[in-house]
């Protein structure tokens, strides 16, 4: 992400926190057991989950790796019993892609959260989880 988007502007988790208490990582891998993709689940507190550290392996772009990570996260964390799951990623042309992928599954715009403060790099979203999308 440093490649993408100032020091200060980078949220991505470390591998120490990726493996910290409340975190959940998941990993979609080639039958020949290479990396294709990665995403992380960060329990806020009260119901709310925030998606964490989403990537695609550049060799797989655009085969769907992104959406069936994304597809799985949400599944999880409803089935787990939270509320709400949000985001934040870039506002760079290059995370334009990850935008309409979480666009495409129900995301809006939302304010910052947690930890988050205003920042002219980021844009922030979120959905409800269950039966019913709550925004």
């Amino acid at each position: 992400m440093h490649a993408t988007s100032p020091a200060e502007s980078v949220h991505a988790l470390d591998p120490a926190a990726l493996a910290a208490p409340g975190t959940a990582f998941w990993t979609a891998r080639s039958g020949e057991g290479a990396v294709l993709g990665c995403v992380a689940l960060q329990d806020l507190g009260a119901g709310h989950v925030e998606l964490k550290s989403m990537r695609t392996a550049t060799a797989a772009r655009r085969r769907g790796i992104g959406a069936g990570l994304l597809d799985r996260v949400l599944a999880e964390a409803g089935a787990a019993g939270h509320e709400r799951i949000s985001l934040e990623t870039g506002t760079e042309p290059y995370f334009a892609p990850a935008r309409a992928l979480y666009r495409s599954r129900g995301f809006e715009e939302c304010p910052p959260f947690g930890d988050y403060a205003l920042d002219p790099h980021s844009v922030f979203l979120t959905r409800g989880l269950g039966t019913g999308r709550r925004s």
